[in-house]
C-alpha cells in the first residue's frame, strides 16, 4: 500500500473526510502535516501544491489535489490502481 502525506488541519471536515476515506482503502501509511500548528509546513504545502487549501493530498510522490479530487479518483476506480502503483515511494 502506498505511503500518503496529507496537510491538513485539525477541524477541516473535507480533512477527516479525505482521511476516512484512506482508512477505507486500508492506508496506514498515512503522514498528517498540521498547518494550523506550523506556518512554516503552511508555507511548504503551497509552494509544493501550488493550492492554500486543506487537505492537499499525495499518494506516493504523486500530487492527487484535495478530498474532492480524492473521492473523484474513488469514484472512476482509479483511486486503488493509484494506491497500488506507489508502494511505500518516497514523498520528496
Amino acid at each position: 500500500m502506498a505511503r500518503v502525506l496529507m496537510y491538513c488541519t485539525a477541524t477541516c471536515p473535507y480533512c477527516r473526510a479525505a482521511e476516512r476515506l484512506l482508512e477505507r482503502k486500508g492506508v496506514q501509511d498515512l503522514e498528517r502535516v498540521r498547518v494550523d500548528l506550523d506556518p512554516a509546513r503552511r508555507a511548504e504545502m503551497i509552494q509544493r501544491s501550488g493550492r492554500r487549501t486543506v487537505p492537499q493530498i499525495w499518494i506516493g510522490a504523486q500530487h492527487v489535489g484535495g478530498c474532492d479530487e480524492l473521492h473523484e479518483l474513488e469514484a472512476s476506480g482509479e483511486l486503488d490502481a493509484l494506491l497500488a502503483a506507489h508502494p511505500q515511494a518516497s514523498l520528496a
